[in-house]
């Protein structure tokens, strides 16, 4: 009985001298953890605001924001980071307060096998209570990652160069020795001449800050028809081109050339920027009256008449002829347009003559879109 009663004891006395080393390396290692979680908080803290400065330093060499905003935006970043360093680690510190207390009560135990081993978070239990903070700036950096983004997508327009599809559609016609009253005594019909222009084009600002004062630039094709009133049409003799009386009814005559050119203006765009919260001014772009002046070089891909009308049995036929009836292959002029948002009024005429040695020169006036 004796042996027993030893055995017992001395069992008991292990048992007892076995938890309390565990709870003593328990202890140590949630200290750790706690000290480690600490040093986390800090280093990333610091890293969130450095990185904070760099992106305030890049917009203020880039023209985006002024001294006065920068520095503004430099101090709530330092502000905000220091309250996240005192609120985390004092949150830390007072976690460490109940473990070295209940140390002294013998209620801690570790629950790495529960919540994994990932050093992301600080999990333990004391009495009854488990505790699970994360205290990675994931959280933060995606924040600042999604803002990052939606300042992108939403200031588009403080870029200083933007892209536009240009649409064009008209009248085309032609003047003789620069005389606007030469219109009337057209042998060219005003309403069913017309032209297409498709095309695309950059408008960047003259200055660095948003103004109002822009330089727009780009690439377009042009389709001019002219169509010859009175049952005429083209005829090239050598190095002339003559308009004379077709034999048959004509039912359609009509002079198509097509050409490239690459167009440059100067536009005054009277929308009004908008001023941010932090005092960013945003570049507002066609939202109002714009006016236009500039000109315009380039060269013809090809010409043709298309000639339509019946024979003498009834038989509808239709003629192509594919030449440059003596065109002039480069041309180049001067344009303008006005309008309000997308939409404008255009005008365009060519300097040099149309055909070889004459006073002909294409005039084009119609409805302009600008779409961003």
């Amino acid at each position: 009985m004796k042996r027993i009663l030893l055995t017992l004891v001395l069992l008991c006395t292990t048992i007892a001298q076995s938890q309390e080393k565990i709870v003593e390396k328990t202890f140590e290692k949630e200290v750790a953890k706690i000290s480690k979680r600490i040093e986390m908080i800090t280093k990333q803290q610091k890293d969130s605001l450095k990185d904070k400065v760099v992106a305030i330093d890049k917009k203020l060499e880039n023209g985006e924001i002024t001294d006065e905003n920068a520095s503004k935006l430099k101090k709530e970043a330092a502000e905000y980071h220091a309250n996240q360093i005192e609120v985390l680690v004092s949150e830390q510190e007072r976690l460490l307060q109940l473990l070295v207390q209940d140390k002294t009560n013998g209620k801690i135990a570790s629950r790495d096998d529960f919540f994994g081993s990932n050093e992301d978070y600080n999990t333990f239990s004391i009495g009854n209570t488990t505790f699970r903070f994360n205290v990675s700036s994931d959280e933060d950096d995606d924040k600042k990652s999604r803002k990052e983004r939606k300042w992108s997508y939403k200031n588009r327009s403080s870029r200083r160069t933007s892209t536009q599809f240009v649409f064009a559609m008209g009248i085309n016609n032609v003047l003789e020795n620069n005389q606007f009253s030469s219109l009337s005594d057209s042998e060219y019909e005003l309403w069913r001449s017309r032209f297409y222009e498709l095309g695309l084009t950059w408008k960047t600002r003259f200055s660095k800050e948003p103004s109002q004062l822009y330089f727009k630039y780009g690439v377009s094709f042009l389709w001019n028809n002219l169509r010859l009133e009175d049952n005429q049409f083209h005829e090239k003799n050598g190095d002339v081109t003559n308009i004379v009386t077709y034999p048959n009814q004509l039912s359609e005559s009509r002079l198509r050339h097509v050409q490239m050119n690459f167009p440059m203006h100067v536009e005054w765009d009277l929308s009004k920027n908008k001023t941010a919260k932090d005092g960013r001014i945003l570049d507002r772009r066609n939202d109002s009256f714009r006016i236009g002046l500039g000109g315009f070089v380039g060269f013809k891909l090809g010409t043709r008449q298309y000639l339509e009308y019946q024979d003498n049995n009834g038989v509808a036929i239709t003629e192509l002829q594919k030449n440059n009836f003596n065109m002039n292959t480069v041309n180049y002029g001067i344009s303008s347009y006005m309008g309000y948002k997308s939409t404008s009024l255009y005008v365009k005429y060519d300097l040099n003559p149309l055909f070889q040695d004459t006073n002909i020169r294409n005039i084009s006036m119609g409805i302009r879109l600008d779409l961003d």
